[in-house]
């Protein structure tokens, strides 16, 4: 029996979505999570060391392939579900799943998402940055501040016995004080022993609900914050970009966290 068994009946009788045992990671598979988790967060450090304004985003493509794979790792984007390349790179008005291209070069002043999946030993971990190119506008600076300050709020919530609600209550209420609306219909995930696993992670959900979070659960924090209105559109040709349907800016930021006894552990920092 696991020892949080009783817990999680006691508080799934009272009507508390609970997760399922197999949410619960193990500490032999948070020990190969850990590995896969430190080499994502390299390859996001080799992508920060290199990006500038006259790259293409199929630069920035090749930089994750080639390091990633140079590793022992996989990037976990490439052929899933057909999606084309290694990573995703959004800028400006993508929200997200931009596809890398020869064709698109980064200029002063955009601000791009870099978004990084690493398999390692078939173990999965996922992560995003923002990066400023050149010089950046103050518009585009307080986005970027905001949806910082947003994933740390979120974070601070993000402990065990509490609600994944309370994360998104941290997040909607931050980003509308600032005159940001949250993507509603894009989330987070659980992650580690496959791309994408349960729960769905909500960042606009009001405080006490959704999933409880238990100790051994780990998935993303990762919302979307839009300058204008939280709504999109997805590319017709491609099937995957996501941009502002107004073309206002949008920023993401994601980090990978495991719930512990006392708190949550970001792995991908």
């Amino acid at each position: 029996m696991h020892k949080y068994d009783v817990k999680l009946w006691t508080l799934a009788a009272k009507g508390e979505i609970v997760p399922d045992r197999s949410l619960l990671k193990t500490p032999e598979q948070i020990k190969k999570i850990r590995e896969s988790a430190a080499l994502n967060t390299a390859v996001l450090d080799h992508v920060a060391s290199h990006i500038q304004a006259g790259m293409s985003t199929a630069q920035i493509d090749r930089l994750v392939y080639d390091y990633t794979t140079e590793h022992g790792g996989i990037p976990a984007p490439l052929n899933y579900e057909g999606f084309p390349k290694s990573v995703c790179t959004s800028i400006n008005n993508v929200i997200c799943h931009g596809i890398p291209s020869e064709e698109e070069i980064l200029q002063d002043g955009d601000i791009i998402n870099v978004d990084v999946s690493t398999i390692l030993d078939g173990y999965y971990s996922d992560a995003s940055r923002m990066f400023a190119i050149g010089n950046v506008d103050e518009r585009a600076q307080k986005l970027l501040r905001v949806t910082q300050e947003c994933v740390e709020l979120g974070l601070k919530e993000a402990r065990p016995w509490g609600h994944l609600g309370d994360i998104a209550h941290a997040i909607n209420s931050h980003a509308r004080a600032n005159g940001y609306s949250v993507v509603e219909d894009i989330g987070g995930h659980g992650i580690g022993l496959e791309f994408h696993e349960e729960p769905f992670v909500s960042y606009v959900t009001p405080r006490g609900t959704e999933m409880v979070l238990v100790p051994g659960m780990m998935f993303t924090i990762e919302p979307m914050i839009n300058e204008g209105s939280p709504d999109f559109f997805i590319d017709e040709d491609n099937g995957w970009t996501v941009y502002t349907i107004d073309d206002g800016l949008s920023a993401q930021i994601e980090y990978m966290v495991l719930i512990t006894e006392d708190g949550a552990e970001v792995l991908t920092k």
